[in-house]
């Protein structure tokens, strides 16, 4: 059985008539459509369903209706029951740095706001961040912003941070400045003395410094590539070169390793990115994690 036509018989029998149903259905369609798919339903059961004048349903329309009853009466409810649910359903996937920075705090923040809360969480490489947004695979995503957006990806910047190039805590260079100009024995500063650690290059903040090194006509190749800016800092204070990495404001940094800021190049930008209006529970978490974060811009 078709289960549109068995939807119009049940209006048709809880309203009593095809003119009635027509007229209190929560969506619009034609009497003589109503009429032409009802016949449609009684020619495929072989049964007359209902009399049309006076309208009063036959011993089989009744069976009918009542199997069918429960299932139709309770779309209603059942639909604002999934509302609410998916309402208070976050699916978020954020890249290892925010994940383990930032988003515990929003999400407790969140958590008190609405006790409800489902959280789905995934942690996902950089790379992956705009593909699980525009498969609907996460309402929202937070990770780096940069390069061409997938169609259809909005986005909010969130926190701007700085670059820096890492370097070993003994070590002779004082500024980025140093690394091209001041070396005694060299024309071309340390750049090319030390081995550079830097990120896979389809890495946002890999490409920013490839960018600047190109402004500056440095040709200063990764030597040790590796998958996080974590791990490029593990690198240097290992003695094997000097790293690209970000400075996080407010944060020590680690032992062994100082940072050189890069006054020129460009921040690396955090962002949430989501797809259409966001629901409700996004925008919550999105004032959160804009609150959280204001302070480490100012």
């Amino acid at each position: 059985m078709n289960i549109h036509h068995l939807e119009l018989f049940y209006y048709v029998a809880k309203f009593e008539g095809i003119t009635a149903a027509v007229r209190k259905m929560p969506y619009g369609i034609q009497q003589p459509a109503v009429s032409g798919q009802i016949l449609q339903l009684e020619e495929k059961l072989g049964i007359k369903l209902f009399n049309r004048r006076p309208f009063a349903l036959t011993p089989a329309g009744e069976e009918l209706y009542d199997y069918i009853y429960p299932f139709f009466s309770g779309l209603g409810e059942f639909e604002e029951k999934l509302r609410g649910e998916e309402g208070r359903h976050l699916r978020l996937a954020a890249t290892a740095s925010a994940l383990r920075n930032h988003l515990p705090d929003c999400l407790e923040t969140l958590k008190k706001k609405e006790p409800n809360l489902k959280l789905s969480l995934r942690e996902v490489a950089p790379s992956d961040v705009h593909g699980l947004v525009t498969s609907q695979q996460a309402d929202v995503a937070i990770g780096v912003i940069g390069g061409k957006m997938s169609e259809g990806l909005k986005s909010e910047a969130l926190l701007k941070i700085p670059t820096v190039l890492w370097v070993p805590a003994n070590s002779v260079a004082e500024s980025w400045k140093e690394f091209l100009e001041k070396d005694p024995y060299s024309k071309t500063g340390l750049i090319g003395r030390e081995p550079l650690i830097g990120l896979p290059p389809n890495e946002v903040l890999q490409q920013l410094f490839q960018k600047e090194f190109d402004r500056h006509e440095v040709n200063w190749p990764v030597s040790v590539e590796v998958n996080s800016t974590d791990v490029v800092r593990d690198f240097v204070v290992r003695g094997f070169g000097v790293g690209i990495g970000i400075f996080i404001p407010d944060r020590p940094s680690p032992k062994g390793v100082k940072p050189l800021i890069l006054p020129n190049f460009p921040p690396l930008v955090i962002g949430a990115m989501y797809q259409g209006k966001p629901k409700g529970v996004v925008e919550d978490f999105l004032a959160i994690a804009k609150a959280h974060v204001k302070g480490f811009s100012e």
